[in-house]
């Protein structure tokens, strides 16, 4: 069985589709914890299209060794990790809180150098039950060197 609709804000040019060990975990963790929400599903190949209000969008598929390219050994996308910019950090920050979620990175603010300025973010580093690393951020704005 299908349900939802696309995005209502359109596919996004890039979508990560994460290959995940148990679809009702991810799903729980994404939507509860992160804020995310069902775009659309197909429960029957135990696939789930999500998205956050702000534009972010990613997939989670139950692994069923489809496009699963050498062994998948834990924690799943080594060597990757997905950066999510929203609107507001706060809220993600306290739902993982009150759950207990390690923080790989604690929430920070930064500046980095891109060209000719710097850019300035709150983020922090996450893992979901699958051991993908999360970078969450807010962008905090500009300033000159």
């Amino acid at each position: 069985m299908s349900g939802g609709s696309p995005p209502r804000n359109g596919f996004a040019r890039v979508v990560p589709e994460l290959m995940v060990s148990n679809i009702k975990l991810s799903m729980d963790f994404w939507c509860r914890c992160l804020g995310f929400e069902i775009a659309y599903q197909r429960l029957e190949r135990g696939f789930a299209y999500l998205q956050r209000s702000d534009g972010a969008q990613v997939m989670v598929c139950q692994r069923d060794g489809t496009w699963e390219t050498a062994e998948m050994e834990s924690p799943f996308g080594r060597g990757i990790n997905l950066q999510i910019l929203v609107d507001e950090i706060d809220p993600i920050i306290r739902s993982l809180e009150l759950e207990g979620t390690h923080f790989y990175q604690e929430p920070r603010i930064v500046w980095r150098r891109y060209g000719d300025r710097e850019g300035g973010r709150r983020e922090f580093l996450i893992q979901d039950p699958d051991g993908y690393l999360l970078l969450f951020a807010k962008t905090l704005g500009e300033r000159p060197l």
